[in-house]
């Protein structure tokens, strides 16, 4: 594992020591891919049409949310926030506009999502004009198929609100649920025919889970985190911690109409079939897998040869046309030593 960057000022007074340290993420620098990833990148073109967006590190040394063609041309920063740390970069079912979380000041980390009091959601247009603050005190925010209402997460609870009125509703409490304190929702989603959420557990209880918003039964997927739906409700991609390649993979599984798994999904026994991705070869520590809203065939996930620390270490972006060769298939989009992680694609065709 990497060692985070770093930067320390040590004051000494008389006898007494003291330390201050701020962590930030690298600026990184760019790099030149192989040949056998450049012709891949000229194999995409052509293929698709859409766009992705993702939070950065290269520009600031915190995050800004960047934009880039789905076939990895015209890379460009959205957000401007040198003093903010700006990330979970999420479509408008239009495509028109982007919501992301934003820090109310200065680098937090991501592994303080649950502290809800230091962050808010923004929304911005994909042309970067239009941008502003949609929720406060908040995190984790998606959007709902209408476009018109959002969900995220403020601590335990998550809640839905209207765009328009501003109304918010809360749709789950892990705390009140579990009967546990320091219980949070992390990445909750709702599935796009509204009746299930996808949450990933932590705090005091870790697992994820499918919550029946009409039976009220947690319906539990094991470990891992980071769930994301498919557009038909019933499928959707996890990640796996402690086993693949790199020491995580992208498992695919069903559930049927009650929110309950078809197959185990916990255990060293993960049946075969629904292991969804593995890069070969060393950068093979992949997270953030998000799948294509519209068509359910396009997915967008980041993987790191070295280190694990979400928010800090070298993750790079990658595409797949799931229908295509698991290994030959996926191609590489970025090529930067900074930090790049939680994609979204939204495609046009």
């Amino acid at each position: 594992m990497n060692i985070p960057c770093k930067f320390m000022l040590i004051i000494l007074a008389g006898a007494g020591l003291s330390l201050i340290a701020a962590q930030e993420a690298p600026l990184g620098s760019d790099v030149s891919p192989t040949s056998a990833e450049q012709k891949a990148i000229e194999a995409l073109k052509g293929k698709i049409s859409g766009q992705i967006v993702w939070a950065s590190s290269r520009a600031h040394s915190k995050h800004d949310i960047w934009i880039m063609n789905a076939d990895g041309t015209d890379p460009k920063a959205l957000t401007n926030s040198p003093d903010n740390v700006d990330w979970f970069s999420r479509f408008s079912p239009d495509g028109k506009k982007v919501l992301f979380t934003r820090s109310k000041s200065g680098w937090v980390n991501e592994m303080d999502a649950e502290q809800f009091d230091r962050w808010d959601i923004w929304m911005i247009s994909t042309d970067g004009t239009d941008e502003k603050k949609v929720a406060e005190n908040a995190s984790w925010g998606c959007w709902r198929p209408t476009g018109d209402s959002i969900t995220f997460a403020r601590g335990p609870k998550v809640f839905i609100k209207d765009l328009a009125s501003g109304e918010e509703s809360e749709i789950f409490d892990a705390e009140a649920f579990f009967d546990k304190k320091k219980v949070y929702s992390q990445q909750p989603e709702l599935s796009p025919d509204g009746n299930f959420i996808a949450i990933t557990v932590r705090g005091t209880k870790r697992e994820t889970g499918i919550y029946n918003r009409t039976t009220k039964k947690w319906n539990t997927t094991g470990a891992g985190c980071e769930m994301s739906w498919f557009p038909d409700s019933r499928q959707l991609v996890r990640m796996n911690e402690g086993q693949g390649n790199g020491l995580t993979e992208i498992l695919k599984f069903s559930i049927n109409n009650y929110g309950e798994p078809t197959v185990r999904l916990s255990g060293l026994t993960i049946p075969k079939e629904i292991r969804f991705m593995d890069l070969p070869g060393r950068r093979s520590h992949e997270y953030f897998p998000r799948i294509d809203q519209k068509l359910g065939t396009w997915m967008v996930w980041c993987a790191t040869q070295y280190g694990h620390e979400h928010d800090i270490a070298d993750y790079e972006l990658y595409i797949w046309n799931t229908g295509t060769d698991k290994k030959k298939g996926p191609t590489r989009l970025t090529f930067n030593t900074g930090n790049d992680r939680w994609p979204d694609i939204y495609i046009e065709n």
